[in-house]
């Protein structure tokens, strides 16, 4: 994981205050229940870069609370947002908790991963230029397999890896992520997954 100034932001960030505001939900109850989160970084400009954070926060079974940081997309890449594969425009996931969407799975029928395994809700651009526009007047809601999935051995740009999938840019960070998953099954949390996307301006301090 490159540490940016996001990483920074991201690494004692008290993420469980911010989710009791938004009313989300934030898994406290037993080892390994994960609380899968990303962090969009801010602008709308296409950097066709992973720059943009992934984070894990759970209890080992000892109880103390950990928390895993990688390096991923949650934007889809330059080729795609130039060349939409929907007619509709391209997929750019929009931030909230999608609860219980993702199970683990084949990413296209390739290598395990977390699939979607219920509606999620994107933007859809269309215009071919070069910024990302949040758009809410075209949302759209459904099974477009939103995946969170892995890139090259280790990416560095952003290309096809993402169609508006959540994609993490180094292998070996990506088999790190899929190993807590596991555990999470293992230690009896059930086989589904929640996701939660926020933007960084969401990352405001929290005053309890």
């Amino acid at each position: 994981m490159i540490k940016t100034a996001l990483y920074s932001k991201v690494i004692n960030y008290d993420f469980e205050s911010l989710f009791k505001k938004k009313g989300y939900a934030y898994f406290t109850n037993g080892a390994y229940n994960l609380n899968i989160i990303g962090v969009r970084a801010s602008g709308v400009n296409i950097t066709n870069s992973f720059d943009d954070i992934l984070l894990l926060i759970y209890k080992t079974p000892n109880g103390s609370w950990t928390r895993q940081v990688y390096q991923i997309t949650t934007d889809p890449g330059q080729s795609y947002m130039a060349k939409p594969c929907n007619f509709k425009g391209t997929a750019i996931l929009v931030p909230g908790q999608y609860r219980g969407a993702y199970k683990i799975g084949l990413h296209k029928g390739k290598y395990k991963a977390l699939c979607q395994n219920k509606p999620v809700k994107v933007y859809r651009d269309n215009n071919k230029n070069k910024v990302y526009d949040y758009d809410p007047n075209t949302i759209d809601e459904g099974m477009f397999g939103i995946n969170i999935h892995k890139a090259g051995t280790f990416s560095k740009r952003v290309d096809t890896w993402s169609a508006g999938c959540q994609v993490l840019a180094s292998e070996t960070e990506f088999k790190a992520f899929m190993n807590y998953c596991d555990k999470q099954i293992k230690y009896g949390h059930g086989d589904t997954f929640t996701y939660t996307l926020l933007k960084e301006e969401d990352l405001i301090w929290i005053f309890i």
